[in-house]
């Protein structure tokens, strides 16, 4: 172990960040990605090493507010299909208040 700056031991890292970063934007850019024992042998890295590189990748990408493209539009369909049934509620709520004045117009007399 090398003492770092601080005066603290670390370990040694076993791969060059280089490698670190390269095999997790391989992985990422991949449609559909890889599996990771397949690319940690290609990579010739501990497959459970490069498991923990994409899932601390993922984790910073989704601090900074990025989403995967597929996230982002089920959101946006969601949010439309929202929008369509609140409408939707708000014609039928038109239609009910139209049809109890029809049947019994004395509940709606104030």
């Amino acid at each position: 172990m090398a003492p770092d700056p601080k005066g603290l031991r670390v370990a040694a890292k076993k791969y060059p960040d280089e490698l670190r970063s390269k095999a997790v934007q391989i992985y990422l850019d991949s449609n559909p990605p890889p599996p990771i024992r397949r690319l940690a042998a290609q990579l010739r890295v501990h497959p459970e090493a490069l498991r923990y590189w994409i899932r601390r990748a993922r984790a910073e990408l989704l601090e900074r507010g990025h989403r995967p493209a597929s996230e982002i539009d089920e959101l946006s369909k969601l949010r439309k299909e929202n929008t369509e049934l609140r409408r939707a509620v708000e014609v039928l709520k038109a239609a009910n208040l139209c049809l109890a004045a029809q049947v019994d117009p004395t509940t709606l007399r104030s």
